[in-house]
């Protein structure tokens, strides 16, 4: 039973985790019909910037948690202004390059300013430690992930469903001319919807930081996995990147411990038999914020 348990526990913390990341990634195509390769480096911004406010300047976690995100919706607003507000009305594909490049170029800028080595963040002194959950000790830090994840998946489906903000950008994302026709500023709510997906990504870059290395190459690695969610669960759901970061989870978590040879493949087989049955995934596309 405890064997079970801390998989379904791993599963939970990579899955939520995950959903964080990939959420963001959801809402910007929702809204804004880009697909935002640039997230990954957004969320390794966010790992990077939580590193430099703990270790350099000797900032609490608690304090980098608040600002490392808010910093990075502040790049993100400059992105938007000066590059992406170009490509909104263009194909999708153009959107995808000019991500991949921004993607190229945070990359290389996070090379020079911290070093091509590997970092490390410190779990703050109250979360770290174990705990015994299902019989088995469990990484007090790991729960909390778990806490982090289920608190933003609540505030997240509050604003979308209970806020006038969430329901002015599901308006954007179904009729961008008919929200104008109401007078909703479309360009703030742009604006503001690819600053929230980069600031959701930040999170779960500050959040990896004590559990995961920093490098320059971490980025690559999760807008992959964000991919594979959002290809699980539908493109532009924000169920879908609940259900997909949740079924990768569980792959990763049941795998790693069960089939760890094969753990890194299963990912891309759970992907391709998405593809096979359901190419729009789970929830579909168009099924909305």
């Amino acid at each position: 039973m405890s064997g079970i348990g801390a998989a379904f526990l791993n599963s939970l913390d990579i899955g939520l985790l995950l959903f964080v990341i990939a959420v963001g990634l959801n809402i910007v195509f929702g809204v804004l019909n880009v697909i935002n390769f640039a997230h990954g480096a957004l969320y390794m911004l966010g790992a990077y910037l939580a590193y430099s406010l703990i270790n350099l300047l000797g900032m609490p976690f608690w304090v980098a948690l608040i600002v490392a995100p808010l910093v990075v919706a502040a790049v993100a607003v400059l992105i938007d202004r000066l590059v992406l507000r170009f490509i909104y009305q263009r194909d999708v594909a153009d959107s995808l390059l000019l991500t991949f490049a921004l993607l190229l170029i945070i990359n290389e800028s996070v090379r020079s300013l911290w070093g091509s080595g590997i970092h490390v963040v410190e779990p703050p002194a109250l979360l770290q430690g174990t705990v015994h959950v299902f019989g088995a000790s469990y990484p007090t830090y790991s729960l909390f992930v778990i806490v982090v994840g289920l608190v933003l998946l609540a505030g997240l489906w509050f604003l979308f469903n209970r806020t006038r903000a969430g329901k002015i950008m599901r308006a954007a994302a179904l009729d961008r001319e008919m929200a104008e026709a109401l007078c909703i500023n479309t360009k703030r709510v742009v604006t503001g919807v690819f600053a929230f997906g980069a600031w959701l990504a930040a999170i779960g870059g500050v959040v990896a930081a004590p559990m995961r290395a920093i490098d320059p190459g971490m980025g690559d690695k999760i807008i992959i996995e964000s991919f594979i969610v959002v290809v699980i669960g539908g493109l532009g759901s924000f169920p879908g990147a609940l259900i997909g970061a949740l079924v990768l989870g569980l792959i990763h978590g049941f795998g790693g411990r069960y089939l760890p040879g094969i753990n890194m493949l299963l990912p891309f087989v759970g992907m391709a038999l998405i593809l096979l049955i359901k190419p729009t995934g789970i929830m579909g596309k168009g099924a909305g914020v």
